[in-house]
């Protein structure tokens, strides 16, 4: 397990992490302190747990927005993956009758050929 030192809001916490992912650490928390400095700079010095806070629940917020982002997509496959499957039935069912058609159609057409050589008296 790694261990790094991060620095939010002038303050610094030393965090652990598994290996390999230090940069991804540093990084989400550089995305927190500049949610706080920005803040800051809006609101001026409200405390630092009320911008930490109000960072957590920015960040919370963009969670949810993508959260239900990605389960209106993941509605949206399925769907399209229904709507093909129900146009592949249909299509298979378009081929049968079809098909079925056509057969018929050569059943006719053999009769009438054998109607007109002779060899069948009933077409």
């Amino acid at each position: 397990m790694a261990q790094i030192s991060v620095t939010i809001d002038g303050k610094q916490f030393r965090m652990a992490c598994e290996d390999g992912q230090e940069a991804h650490l540093l990084s989400l928390a550089a995305d927190v302190d500049g949610r706080i400095k920005s803040m800051r700079q809006s609101f001026g010095d409200i405390g630092d747990l009320r911008l930490a806070v109000m960072a957590g629940l920015m960040l919370a917020d963009e969670v949810s927005e993508e959260r239900r982002k990605a389960e209106a997509a993941a509605e949206a496959v399925a769907a399209s993956r229904e709507a093909v499957r129900n146009a592949s039935q249909l299509g298979n069912e378009r081929e049968a009758d079809i098909a079925e058609a056509i057969v018929s159609l050569s059943e006719r057409v053999e009769r009438i050929a054998r109607a007109l050589s002779g060899e069948d008296r009933d077409a």
